[in-house]
């Protein structure tokens, strides 16, 4: 069995350089706290629910934010958020989409399942930056979750 150390921040993110501006941004805003990646949305469920290669992570460490984009392959953001909202289990974990879909449907459905915050990336650097800092500050500092 492979230990896991605790996460406070779970990226979801296809795009390595869009993984990267959040990782950058991040350390810009001084955020220091545990982060973990991953790259679809069925190894995020996988990382979630302790399944397939992270069977025996502990799932009573729970992620303190996910920060989710929608188009993902294998899994996407939504169905994603529709089982992480529908678990009692993960229910309670604050879901951050952060995405580049403008589109209304992805938008009302995101808040349909339960989603916390809806944030389309911004397209120019600095204000990308801002944006991530300003939701790392918020949901990792200043957000009070349930114990």
């Amino acid at each position: 069995m492979k230990a896991y150390e605790p996460v406070d921040v779970l990226i979801v993110e296809d795009n390595p350089s869009d993984l990267e501006l959040t990782l950058r941004a991040l350390k810009k805003g001084n955020i220091v706290n545990p982060i973990y990646s991953v790259s679809d949305g069925a190894e995020a469920l996988d990382f979630l629910f302790s399944q397939g290669a992270y069977e025996g992570r502990d799932t009573a460490q729970i992620p303190k934010v996910i920060l989710l984009d929608l188009k993902l392959p294998k899994v996407d953001g939504l169905e994603v958020l529709r089982r992480v909202k529908g678990d009692e289990r993960t229910r309670i974990i604050p879901v951050v989409v952060l995405t580049s879909s403008r589109e209304e449907r992805d938008l009302v459905e995101s808040y349909r399942l339960g989603v916390n915050s809806y944030i389309v990336k911004p397209v120019d650097f600095e204000n990308f930056v801002n944006a991530v800092s300003h939701l790392g500050l918020y949901w990792l500092l200043l957000n009070q979750p349930p114990r």
